[in-house]
């Protein structure tokens, strides 16, 4: 066949005619090779297409996860306000029953209430028989010349009569005014007065006694003034009852005349309303046949132009006649009554509120297009921050951690859906250009003792290692977003003597902006600290802080070095 082959035992056939024998390694076979390479490429496709439809069922599974958890919320607010419902429904009912007992106690009223009710009822039925009656009698004019003008003058004078009475009354007033300060005059002073004088005089004794005489002379003519005093006020007094009861008799005539007055005034009113009100009444017909004159009108005219004998035709028609024909065409147009007559009405009216709708729902998607770009410009603005901020803490920390180990490196890596596998991440650059939703966490690789290295995770460090990387994390946050103090326990307990030097001297020169409060055993931070304050356990089995110096400080840590 002209072609080089090798046999399965390893013998070499050449196309020349040469035959060599050689060894032939069963499992170094190209052919279980093949057989492998494609055994492992289905197993690779059908990996892959799990992992296809797993990661595809995962991203199903996060949006019902945030559909079920909008629902959540939905149905929070919606218990919130069923709460705040049902609150208010409490109240309402407590209202309600309040109000309840108080028309009970309304309704008890308004029952003792009917029998006066009724009454009054029946009066006013027969009032208004008594009306109607009056209203069935044709119109007349009812009074004369003579009696208008008596009910003007007897108007005029109810006015003056009202007047007199008003200033008599003020005049009865201010006499009464001044009788009872009479009275309150001789019953607080004068008779009071009398009374003391009248005691005196008992009290007095002997009336042999010239001093006491002349006592009782002048007491005497005092008792006298004020007994003539006292007659001549009551005689006033009396003259002014009888005056006031004089005016309050001529107020009496004269309320009795004005009563009568306002009777006949009452009387001559209520015959100008009956008169008023039939006059309304034949106002109203007259104002009803013009409206319906004008509706005939208006019917002649929507009957369009009418021929000439239209007129001619029917003038010598009698009117039973002509009733019975516009009866009949009446019933004729019945037929049509199915016919919707507000059709074309409706039908503007639908159309209206269609446009109302379109308009509506137009403005409804500009409110949706504009929300969404504002939804994307909101989101572009919180990935530009994230991102943003995780550029600054990682170059931070880059420096921070170059700074407390010289030889070594550390980045900040963040990690994206895509990067779960360790063989598939990228730097930092790169990893930065993807989008945000991606980011599942942040990584830190380090390396402390190569600056080319690519770097041990968190999880492959030891302790110390572990403390110092977590030191040069807050440092690198603290340079980005400072706080106004932070407080450390005792961070340098399992940090080498040299990484706590760099930390003791990396404090130091973060204290210009911030106040750093650290609890120690070690002398490193002792060294750069600015003040210090022992925790000291006394006799009483109590513990109390109190300011010491830096040699009393350095020899208690020492005393613990040693004890250790």
């Amino acid at each position: 066949h002209g072609i080089n082959t090798i046999t399965l035992d390893g013998d070499k056939v050449d196309r020349k005619g040469s035959l060599t024998g050689g060894y032939h390694d069963v499992r170094r076979s190209r052919i279980e090779a093949i057989k492998a390479v494609t055994s492992w490429r289905s197993k690779f496709e059908a990996d892959d297409k799990r992992s296809k439809e797993v990661k595809t069922s995962i991203t199903e599974l996060e949006q019902e996860i945030t559909r079920l958890t909008g629902q959540m919320t939905v149905l929070a607010g919606q218990q919130n306000q069923t709460r705040d419902a049902r609150e208010r429904l409490s109240d309402d009912g407590n209202q309600l029953t309040r109000q309840k007992e108080k028309l009970k106690q309304r309704i008890t009223t308004l029952e003792a209430d009917v029998g006066d009710l009724e009454t009054e009822l029946t009066s006013l039925n027969a009032k208004v028989a008594g009306y109607k009656a009056e209203l069935a009698t044709p119109l007349a004019k009812g009074l004369t010349a003579e009696e208008e003008l008596l009910i003007s003058s007897l108007g005029k004078e109810v006015e003056k009569r009202q007047k007199d009475m008003v200033e008599l009354s003020r005049s009865r007033n201010k006499l009464e005014g001044q009788k009872n300060q009479i009275e309150i005059e001789l019953n607080e002073r004068l008779r009071r007065r009398r009374e003391e004088l009248q005691s005196k005089i008992d009290v007095l004794g002997d009336p042999e006694d010239v001093t006491s005489a002349d006592a009782l002379e002048s007491k005497t003519r005092e008792l006298k003034a004020l007994n003539k005093s006292i007659t001549s006020l009551t005689a006033k007094t009396q003259a002014m009852e009888k005056e006031s009861d004089e005016l309050t008799a001529k107020l009496q005539e004269l309320r009795t005349s004005l009563e009568k007055v306002q009777n006949q005034q009452s009387e001559d009113s209520r015959t100008i309303n009956r008169q008023q009100k039939t006059t309304e009444r034949y106002l109203a017909k007259r104002q009803m046949l013009l409206s319906r004159k004008d509706e005939c009108n208006r019917n002649i005219r929507d009957l369009g132009v009418l021929p000439e004998e239209a007129f001619e035709k029917y003038i010598s028609e009698k009117l039973d006649r002509l009733v019975k024909k516009l009866h009949a065409v009446n019933e004729g147009l019945k037929k049509f009554a199915h016919v919707n007559k507000k059709a074309f009405e409706q039908y503007n009216n639908f159309t209206k509120q269609r446009d109302q709708l379109l308009n509506r729902r137009e403005d409804l998607d500009k409110s949706g297009t504009s929300i969404e770009e504002l939804v994307q410009v909101l989101d572009q603005r919180k990935d530009e921050a994230i991102e943003r901020t995780f550029k600054q803490v990682a170059s931070n920390f880059e420096e921070v951690f170059e700074k407390l180990v010289p030889a070594g490196r550390g980045r900040l890596i963040i990690q994206r859906r895509i990067d779960q596998d360790e063989d598939m991440e990228e730097d930092a650059e790169e990893t930065q250009q993807s989008s945000i939703d991606n980011y599942t966490g942040v990584s830190i690789k380090v390396s402390f003792n190569s600056k080319v290295d690519e770097g041990l995770r968190i999880q492959q460090l030891s302790g110390g290692q572990k403390s110092l990387v977590a030191l040069a994390t807050v440092f690198a946050i603290q340079k980005c977003d400072p706080a106004p103090f932070y407080l450390f326990d005792e961070i340098d307990a399992n940090l080498d003597a040299q990484y706590r030097t760099a930390v003791a001297s990396m404090i130091q020169s973060l204290s210009s902006t911030a106040q750093f409060i650290t609890t120690t055993f070690r002398p490193e931070m002792l060294v750069t600290a600015d003040k210090f304050y022992g925790v000291l356990f006394n006799n009483q089995k109590v513990s109390s802080i109190r300011s010491i110096k830096r040699e009393e400080a350095m020899e208690f840590v020492d005393q613990e070095a040693q004890a250790q």
